[in-house]
């Protein structure tokens, strides 16, 4: 039996599992500060129903990545600074993100995570740790999906331009 054989969790983690796991947790953190004070500016309902949703998600995944490091003695990035509530209506015009601005901060921020996660699923060796990775990616994924229905919804979606013509075929 090898080091790799047996329970994953018995394994030791190799760098680049590390170096994901790590920047994971210090962006879910980071994604939780951020989301709150989006939250605060956003004034269409089903919006900040989705921004809840993706702070939810962000610790969720912060309270899995977190011990994880923990047992392989790695230090741990800043934890989120928890964002005090605002009234939207408090937060002048000129100073305040708009409802179509937010939404398309937090799809282009699902991208990224989507990206990042498959990435740190196909580096590892370790079956947990791809797992774990693949249900941040799964949930993650649904999320953007909902964020694309708001969009289209909301007419907020603004689409590269759209290819309408076809190829002409002889015949």
């Amino acid at each position: 039996m090898g080091i790799l054989s047996g329970n994953p969790k018995n394994e030791p983690m190799h760098y680049g599992e590390v170096v994901g796991v790590w920047t994971a947790l210090m962006k879910a953190n980071g994604a939780i500060g951020v989301q709150q004070t989006l939250l605060n500016h956003a004034g269409d309902e089903k919006l900040r129903e989705l921004i809840e949703e993706s702070i939810r998600q962000a610790q969720s995944e912060a309270a899995q990545l977190e011990p994880l490091l923990k047992e392989n003695g790695v230090g741990l990035p800043a934890g989120p600074m928890e964002r005090p509530q605002a009234d939207v209506n408090s937060i002048p015009p000129g100073a305040r993100f708009q409802d179509h601005e937010i939404s398309t901060i937090m799809s282009g921020s699902i991208a990224a995570s989507l990206v990042a996660c498959s990435q740190m699923i196909s580096q590892c060796i370790r079956e947990d740790i791809a797992a774990m990775f693949l249900q941040f990616h799964n949930q993650k994924a649904a999320l953007g999906g909902r964020f694309l229905q708001l969009n289209k919804e909301n007419g907020w979606l603004m689409p590269p331009p759209l290819h309408q013509s076809r190829p002409i075929t002889e015949g």
